[in-house]
């Protein structure tokens, strides 16, 4: 005997999840080729390579601690991670061995490193959790996403400072060493050269920016004005729609339709699987709303199951297979079918796509709600941005109604009760008792033979009980009467309703189609009758605006942090002015792919407001130190940018080539992977070379104002005091 699984629905989950570690080590690997890039020493990659084992190994302890499985986003976080937790290595590493290079013993130069960069470390790491922080708070679906993401990556940002703090240093001081009179091969030298030539034009650069301070602020202004007004038209989603190695092809015959047809109808559609490409094996259900998930007789449900996403590649991809499906099945001339694609978030609705709850709430009756949806979804599925658009809802369906004269009944002494008890055991079932045979229990059940319940004549054949024990025939106290109904009437929110089903049209988004939903059912449906969304619809439009509230707040936070590790009310306002930078590179990366605005992106976003504060502390850090040492506002502002850009570019590089492989990412999942993947690669790359020359000009402005206030309170400050005899006039 043997048994094969078709329809597994884990197999999708164990891809996805084996495919993310694939990304996780390659991006690893890639990050740690940076460091050798840069460093061009063994010894000093070896001491941010460490930082990754250990700072993955306390992920998951820190876990397990907040109740967190491995799922897609905690695992998304740690690839992510693995480009943040070895910034702060990189930069002591880079610091030390800047001083070792002057000539200082790799002690000495451990210590003069840490004494300039314990503040700059603090501050990075206190604000990557002041941006995080918040988001744990979201309620809902989303919150779950936002919080998973978010305290993961929290987490690993305090073991990595812990780490580079404490384990960093004495690494450093015992594996680093002076390079002595070795040349450098000649790839490391012509590397060398193009990051001085390129160092000395972004200097260049910074420089004339400071100089013309005011006017960059104008034009910084622009920037951001003229990004956040195309981030507010780009279209918006809820999440990037997956191959989950599976569809459902959805079948509706006519209303009363018999077994036999549905038969037919079935193989026809066994014989277009059978030659689809792509497609491994089906299971169908007959008898089953997949849309409703409730049994209708004139509905059955095929569970097609795609071949693995090795054998299938790129080539056939889940839209080539259901657009060809979609197309074979049209020419199927005895019913509608079509084919659906499971939601984003498994449980959360039926199918993919949306679906928008059409009310009666002026109880204007069934064939009116069938109407309204009729002719909502018929509009609807002329609209260029709409397609796959249907309902369930049906009021045609062909019913036998029972009228019972209780009037004769009951002065022929028969309870409606007893009418009731008759009709459920011969027409359906009644259970009697339960009896013992073969040591088994089995269960006794009173029903008509089949024969004599196919009819409706079938009923002057049964009998009722009075109360005087006497037999009435059951045909003197109903009139049958052949009508039309709804085999399933759904409530939502108390209200009858009538699902419609539908999807964005290919270069489209789920906002806009929910838009355009929104507008037709505003000129369409007649007084009385309302709509609300349910499933993923719900959650997109609940959504909103929520994750800009986010921001607000975890700007605030972070802006406060570092008013107090500063000390200062204007250095935190350099750091926080260039973070929406960022926001360029998002716009122009989702602009380039032809992605939306969906939940990965606002869970980037996030990330962003983090990376970009974590550079610019950098320079704003050293800056502050340069000009309390004697140096000029400008001069502070350029050498700090020249001193930090290479290690701020290495940061940033291993990063980003951290998350390229989630940006060509295939197989299953793969589309929330290029969904993060492209958000947090345009938004670093905008806050490496866009954001950094900003800060500089901040910082000028913001430390000019802050020493005329100072200047001003001192000078006032003897008036203020006043004479003692003196009176106002």
């Amino acid at each position: 005997m043997k048994y094969s699984i078709r329809y597994d629905t884990t197999l999708f989950v164990r891809e996805a999840i084996r495919a993310v570690y694939e990304t996780l080590f390659i991006a690893g690997v890639l990050v740690l080729v940076v460091i050798l890039v840069f460093l061009q020493n063994l010894r000093a990659m070896l001491v941010p390579a460490t930082t990754v084992p250990v700072t993955i190994i306390g992920a998951f302890i820190a876990m397990a601690a907040l109740g967190f499985t491995v799922n897609l986003m905690t695992l998304f976080a740690l690839i992510l991670a693995i480009g943040i937790v070895v910034d702060d290595a990189i930069i002591i590493v880079e610091s030390s061995s800047y001083y070792i290079e002057q000539g200082m013993g790799p002690k000495e130069a451990t210590i003069k490193a840490m004494q300039e960069l314990t503040g700059p470390v603090m501050g990075i790491t206190l604000a990557l959790v002041a941006v995080f922080l918040p988001a744990a708070f979201l309620p809902g679906i989303t919150g779950q996403i936002f919080r998973q993401f978010a305290l993961v990556i929290a987490a690993t940002s305090v073991i990595s400072a812990l780490n580079a703090l404490t384990l960093k240093p004495v690494q450093c001081a015992l594996w680093l060493r002076p390079r002595g009179d070795r040349r450098p091969n000649w790839f490391y030298r012509g590397f060398n050269r193009a990051m001085k030539l390129m160092t000395d034009a972004y200097v260049g650069i910074v420089a004339r920016m400071v100089k013309h301070a005011a006017p960059m602020f104008v034009l910084f202004v622009v920037i951001i004005g003229v990004t956040a007004w195309a981030f507010i038209r780009q279209p918006t989603g809820f999440l990037p729609t997956e191959d989950q190695g599976y569809a459902v092809l959805v079948s509706v015959l006519p209303e009363g339709a018999s077994q036999p047809r549905s038969r037919e109808v079935a193989e026809k559609i066994n014989e277009i699987l059978r030659r689809t490409d792509g497609v491994a094996a089906w299971v169908t259900i007959g008898g089953l709303s997949i849309l409703d998930f409730a049994n209708v007789p004139n509905f059955s449900a095929t569970f097609v199951v795609y071949k693995d996403w090795k054998d299938r590649g790129r080539v056939l991809s889940q839209e080539r297979i259901v657009s060809g499906l979609n197309r074979e099945l049209a020419s199927i001339q005895e019913a509608l079918a079509f084919v659906v694609i499971p939601p984003p978030i498994r449980g959360l609705g039926q199918t993919g796509g949306f679906q928008m709850m059409v009310q009666d709430r002026g109880s204007l009756g069934l064939a009116e709600l069938q109407r309204a949806a009729a002719e909502l979804s018929q509009r609807a599925g002329a609209r260029a941005g709409l397609q796959g658009l249907a309902t369930t809802f049906s009021y045609r369906s062909p019913q036998l109604y029972l009228n019972i004269d209780r009037t004769k009944a009951e002065s022929l002494q028969v309870s409606p009760a007893s009418i009731f008890d008759t009709l459920q055991a011969y027409l359906g079932s009644s259970f009697v008792n339960l009896f013992n045979r073969f040591n088994q229990v089995f269960q006794v059940y009173v029903q008509a033979d089949a024969a004599y319940r196919l009819q409706p004549d079938d009923l002057r054949h049964l009998y009722v009980r009075n109360q005087n024990g006497e037999m009435v025939p059951l045909n003197a106290l109903i009139e049958v009467k052949q009508v039309q109904g709804t085999e399933l009437v759904t409530r939502y929110n108390l209200y009858p309703a009538a699902a419609v089903f539908g999807s964005a049209s290919p270069g489209f988004s789920s906002g806009q189609a929910l838009a355009q939903m929104e507008q037709l059912a505003s000129e369409t449906l007649p007084q009385g009758m309302a709509y609300e969304w349910t499933s993923t619809s719900y959650q997109e439009k609940k959504v909103g605006y929520q994750a800009y509230f986010i921001y607000a707040l975890s700007l605030s936070l972070v802006y406060l942090v570092l008013a107090a590790l500063y000390e200062s009310w204007t250095s935190p306002a350099a750091v926080i002015f260039v973070v929406p930078i960022a926001l360029v590179g998002v716009v122009l990366a989702l602009m380039s792919r032809g992605y939306d605005n969906n939940l990965y992106t606002q869970v980037g976003l996030v990330l962003m407001i983090a990376l970009a504060s974590k550079n610019a502390i950098l320079i704003v850090e050293f800056a502050r130190d340069l000009h309390h040492e004697g140096h000029s506002i400008i001069d502070a502002a350029v050498e700090a940018t020249r001193r930090r850009f290479r290690p701020i570019v290495m940061t940033s590089f291993a990063f980003i080539l951290g998350v390229a492989p989630l940006m060509v990412a295939s197989g299953a999942g793969a589309a929330s992977q290029q969904a993060i993947g492209t958000v947090v690669f345009g938004g670093m790359m905008a806050s490496t070379f866009l954001a950094i020359p900003f800060v500089p000009v901040f910082y000028v402005l913001l430390e000019r104002i802050s020493e005329r206030l100072r200047r001003r309170r001192s000078s006032q400050a003897p008036v203020s005091s006043g004479e003692p005899g003196t009176a106002r006039p």
